[in-house]
């Protein structure tokens, strides 16, 4: 319960600049447009946290095949690790242009 919690608490402050930047007066905004451009702003976000996991996982997998020391257990455990990363990279690319797809029909 307390993860979720703080979960919440953490998507609610990440939030928060998109929330303040709210118009006061003039022409009402076009929600369709603020709605782009907000899931564009966390798809950016999430862009940049996803390329870094990648990087780690493909470097962890690296690692792993650099300290097997020609044990074919720990090298199979590598190449488990490469092909997942691979995986989570394939799995990412789909997702981003789903987004982007998505953004560019209600745009």
């Amino acid at each position: 319960m307390k993860k979720i919690a703080l979960s919440l608490a953490s998507l609610s402050a990440m939030a928060l600049p998109l929330v303040a930047g709210a118009q006061i007066g003039g022409n009402p905004p076009n929600i369709s447009t603020d709605l782009v451009s907000i899931g564009n702003q966390i798809a950016r976000g999430a862009w940049i946290v996803f390329t870094i996991i990648a990087v780690l996982a493909f470097i962890i997998a690296g690692v792993l095949f650099l300290v097997s020391g020609g044990d074919s257990d720990k090298i199979t455990k590598a190449r488990q690790a490469f092909l997942w990363g691979v995986a989570g990279v394939v799995v990412g690319i789909l997702a981003f242009t789903i987004i982007t797809v998505v953004s560019s029909v209600i745009h």
